[in-house]
């Protein structure tokens, strides 16, 4: 792997948490698909573009965006060994030519500028450890008019696997899911956050809107709260409880996700996040060296 700055979330996605969404990308996918085609369509991606997707994870986005220019080509780069191994051999069996995966951390990965015509991120962005630096070297991989698009989690009670997750305040230390403008998923949730950030990187035209999608937690209550639990976040506070416990938590979160099952028994959540898009200056002389 290229250097690595951000050696936190390195660790973490190539250790269990990794590994925990390689083996399950179907279900990830199935949580987040949602948003695929509206991020798609916003990145505003044809035939012969090549495309860069941060943060790609197990690749579903990459594959979508290499198969929307067909005449191009589609580069995903995530820090995870486990889930990059799992996205080259799901577009090797999918037949997707035109989709590579590279691993790296985007703050300081030597792209080559003016490289792409496009990037995407689905749920990619919100780790870095200094983001302007992490967009800004984005920014210069991208052609002057390029295209950044990516979505990003809203208000954490706006997203329904929150609101699951506290109703096991009274048995587990379950927190607040991270702050806007601090570390971690939620660090971009505020707007005015997001265009400090992208301004500061050198991106202007920036749009934000607020996105909405139901993704599919699991089949039947206990399927879910399963899945739930054996999360990264699920892991961490199982762990600090006894097994009474735990049994207690587990029992909250299934009658709390009983109440959202479907006719057919799949478990729906509403995910509320922010669809953004931003360019490059198509003036080569605004964008900052």
């Amino acid at each position: 792997m290229q250097d690595v700055v951000n050696t936190e979330q390195a660790q973490a996605w190539n250790g269990p948490e990794g590994s925990h969404w390689a083996r399950n990308q179907d279900r990830w996918n199935a949580v987040n698909e949602g948003f695929n085609e509206p991020l798609l369509d916003a990145a505003g991606i044809t035939g012969d573009h090549r495309v860069l997707d941060l943060g790609c994870g197990s690749g579903q986005t990459t594959r979508l965006a290499a198969l929307r220019a067909p005449r191009g080509r589609a580069l995903g780069l995530d820090l995870s060994g486990p889930m990059l191994a799992e996205a080259r051999a799901r577009a090797e069996q999918e037949g997707v030519t035109n989709a590579s995966f590279v691993q790296g951390d985007t703050q300081v990965y030597p792209f080559e500028e003016g490289s792409f015509d496009a990037a995407v991120s689905r749920y990619g962005v919100m780790f870095f450890a200094d983001p302007v630096a992490a967009f800004g070297n984005l920014g210069r991989a991208l052609r002057p008019g390029g295209r950044l698009a990516f979505v990003c989690p809203a208000d954490a009670t706006l997203n329904g696997w929150v609101t699951a997750m506290a109703s096991l305040r009274d048995f587990l230390p379950v927190g607040d899911f991270g702050r806007p403008g601090q570390p971690g998923m939620f660090s971009l949730a505020a707007p005015d956050r997001i265009r400090e950030v992208l301004t500061a990187a050198g991106f202007v035209g920036i749009g934000i809107n607020q996105a909405q999608a139901y993704g599919t937690w699991g089949h039947g209550a206990e399927d879910a709260a399963s899945f739930l639990l054996g999360t990264g976040p699920g892991r961490h506070l199982m762990e600090q409880a006894d097994a009474a416990t735990r049994s207690r938590a587990r029992r909250t979160l299934t009658d709390h996700l009983c109440a959202q099952e479907a006719a057919d028994g799949t478990v729906r959540l509403l995910s509320t996040s922010w669809l953004v898009t931003a360019d490059r200056p198509a003036d080569p002389s605004d964008i900052p060296q």
